[in-house]
């Protein structure tokens, strides 16, 4: 007759759990943006899930700190953002309030590819997949009325929309978890690498979606599309305004009206974030579509899946207008 299997005693069963590290304490993570969030949870899968600051529609270029914010980034371990170059908001907070958590700068994650911001809200197509530089305290001697040239970075920080710095971002998020939480680096490896190659994938599946419409013009609300334009051989030829926290002047509107005519823009596309209104003021009059891109996923559901869903949709916006 067989004896009667004994029940583990509670220390013991204790012990075996803490050793686990699928059920080790994982740090708490907060990330600035939903694009950042979905590559963040797609590393941290079956660990843990990050916080995310910006959330829904709203924009990290008008975004203003709530009491949960200033909260979640004092409980944090670890911050994830693209820099103050984007955030602005977050510049003091994750000072003030983040004191010990590591933050983690992506703009100068290893392997990320940076381009120059392009110089004025219409840029001329020779602007184009070349590297230069700019001295941001010259002053215009024309007063070309261009007030809001200079209000913006050096750098397009819009830097997700690159697969290949997407690629760059998860691989730094992952050592960034598997420093600060040990216990469960395998799985954050394990993560790191899937998506990688969902990312690959990915890029393979758009440059072929993309290609019909490839060298087409089309003029977008602000420029956080150059990185993108770059993948797939895409022909941004100017923006309705270089700072978006700005409302862009009358003179502003009726250059890039002029610019439409001028450069043969099939498109001019809106942001969800940012009014609508200003893009019709612009079409009226010419040959010129409507359509709408968003670059942070504003209806999107937070999470893994953000990311290739964000990608997907710029994709087929473009396609949908430029192919029509």
């Amino acid at each position: 007759m067989r004896a009667a299997m004994r029940p583990l005693p509670l220390l013991a069963l204790a012990a075996a759990l803490a050793a686990s590290p699928a059920l080790a304490e994982a740090p708490k993570v907060v990330a600035s943006i939903k694009p950042v969030h979905s590559l963040v949870a797609a590393v941290m899968e079956g660990v843990a899930e990050p916080a995310l600051i910006v959330r829904g529609a709203a924009s990290p270029h008008t975004y203003a700190m709530k009491p949960s914010d200033a909260k979640a980034l004092a409980a944090a371990d670890l911050v994830f953002w693209i820099g103050p170059e984007l955030e602005g908001f977050l510049d003091k907070p994750v000072t003030a309030n983040a004191k010990k958590a590591t933050s983690v700068t992506l703009l100068e994650a290893p392997g990320v590819t940076l381009l120059d911001a392009r110089e004025g809200g219409a840029w001329e197509a020779h602007d184009h997949g070349h590297e230069h530089t700019h001295d941001h305290d010259h002053k215009h001697d024309d007063k070309h009325a261009h007030e809001d040239e200079h209000d913006h970075d050096e750098v397009n920080t819009h830097i997700w929309l690159s697969p290949a710095n997407a690629r760059a971002m998860v691989a730094a998020i992952a050592e960034a978890l598997s420093a600060k939480d040990p216990a469960n680096a395998a799985a954050y490896t394990a993560n790191a690498e899937r998506t990688a190659r969902s990312i690959d994938a990915l890029d393979a599946e758009l440059k072929a979606a993309l290609a019909p419409v490839a060298g087409k013009p089309f003029v977008v609300f602000h420029d956080a599309y150059q990185y993108f334009e770059a993948q797939y051989g895409l022909n941004g030829v100017g923006a309705i305004t270089v700072n978006p926290e700005r409302r862009p002047s009358a003179k502003r509107l009726s250059e890039i009206r002029v610019k439409i005519g001028g450069l043969g823009a099939a498109c001019v596309f809106a942001e969800p974030q940012f009014e609508p209104a200003l893009v019709n003021t612009i079409v009226e009059g010419t040959p010129a579509k409507k359509g709408v891109l968003d670059p942070e996923g504003a209806d999107l559901k937070d999470g893994p899946g953000l990311y290739p869903a964000l990608m997907r949709n710029i994709a087929a916006s473009l396609k949908e207008c430029l192919g029509s």
